[in-house]
């Protein structure tokens, strides 16, 4: 294996593992998997307007659940998506 140098910053870096192969410099046979349980996705907040009946109803299934309606909502945008990607 090659020896991974020193880099003056992350754009030499960046340029560097552009052009290399990165198998010349780490043995990926002995890699393990990484888990980072605390990293958070990105979210961004939106204004959404629903009719109050839709709204209730959802609130109402979340209580149901017993967890946040905003969390139910992404969870259902969320599973609606998958529907659709796996039709396509």
């Amino acid at each position: 294996m090659k020896k991974i140098p020193k880099f003056k910053n992350s754009k030499k870096e960046a340029e560097f593992w552009q052009r290399e192969d990165s198998t010349n410099y780490i043995d990926w046979g002995k890699a393990s998997p990484a888990s980072f349980p605390n990293l958070k996705p990105s979210t961004e907040t939106i204004s959404l307007r629903l009719p109050a009946t839709l709204l209730n109803e959802i609130k109402t299934i979340a209580h149901k659940e017993d967890v946040p309606y905003q969390s139910l909502i992404k969870f259902m945008l969320a599973h609606e998506i998958n529907s659709i990607r796996k039709q396509k």
